[in-house]
């Protein structure tokens, strides 16, 4: 198996479960969420608070967003969201994730009051990048700003389709911002996906359907479950094979050949 060094690797999780897998797998990041169905929403103070009490290595960066549905925001709502990145900055997180465009799709100068807010926490743009007026001039932007990365499937909803995109964004940043990749990556097409961009960071959202408890003719069952199951939980086997593709090197040693 080809093994790629000095890349990171981000996983998307929602529950306490979810990131004692990132953990144990070896993940360098959670992005600890709630409701993934949807996009993924704000997870709760507490959630954050027992997340950081699973981890040692893997750092928790928290998801800032406060409903489904685009990234152009209220006034009321981004004050939510400032206050909702304050509260994870008090407990303890390590970065947040956030975004929000103006209604000609930029970026929203309000995404300095998030970076503000942050303080010393890391910043990621997430995808709101992947809708906006364009990702170039919204990564120029996010530069401007001070975001530590940004998140993106280069405007497609596979990574590898939006490759030549996530490209030209990392050839772009220069080091200037870091560029993670998403968009369906996996053990399986991991190398590929670095070969393809040139990123060094890899963000996954890896779920299996789990079965519940049967309901008869009312269910409750998350958004796009399959029949049969009742909601999604972090798939332990594809985090392992993930992070089992991503190995630092040896001191004094630049490659694995």
């Amino acid at each position: 198996m080809r093994i790629l060094t000095d890349v990171r690797v981000e996983i998307s999780v929602e529950s306490v479960a979810g990131v004692r897998i990132a953990e144990q797998c070896g993940a360098d990041r959670v992005e600890l969420c709630a409701a993934l169905s949807d996009g993924g929403l704000t997870p709760s103070v507490a959630l954050i608070e027992m997340a950081l009490a699973q981890t040692t290595k893997t750092e928790v960066h928290v998801l800032i967003r406060p409903r489904p549905g685009d990234f152009q925001y209220s006034r009321d709502e981004i004050s939510v969201m400032v206050r909702d990145i304050v509260a994870a900055r008090r407990a303890g997180a390590r970065g947040i994730v956030i975004g929000a465009l103006n209604s000609s799709g930029a970026v929203d100068p309000a995404c300095a009051e998030f970076v503000d807010a942050a303080e010393s926490m890391q910043t990621t743009f997430h995808r709101a990048i992947d809708v906006s007026e364009s990702s170039q001039r919204a990564l120029e932007q996010a530069i401007s700003l001070g975001f530590t990365r940004v998140l993106t499937s280069g405007r497609q909803p596979r990574v590898l389709e939006g490759a030549p995109v996530i490209k030209d964004l990392a050839q772009r940043a220069g080091g200037s911002i870091e560029v993670m990749a998403c968009g369906g990556v996996r053990a399986c097409n991991a190398v590929q996906v670095v070969e393809a961009t040139g990123v060094r960071d890899l963000h996954a959202a890896v779920r299996a359907p789990i079965r519940g408890q049967p309901g008869g003719a009312v269910s409750f069952a998350g958004v796009g479950v399959p029949d049969g199951f009742d909601r999604f939980e972090t798939d332990i086997d594809e985090v392992a094979a993930l992070c089992a593709v991503v190995r630092r090197p040896p001191p004094g040693n630049s490659s694995v050949p």
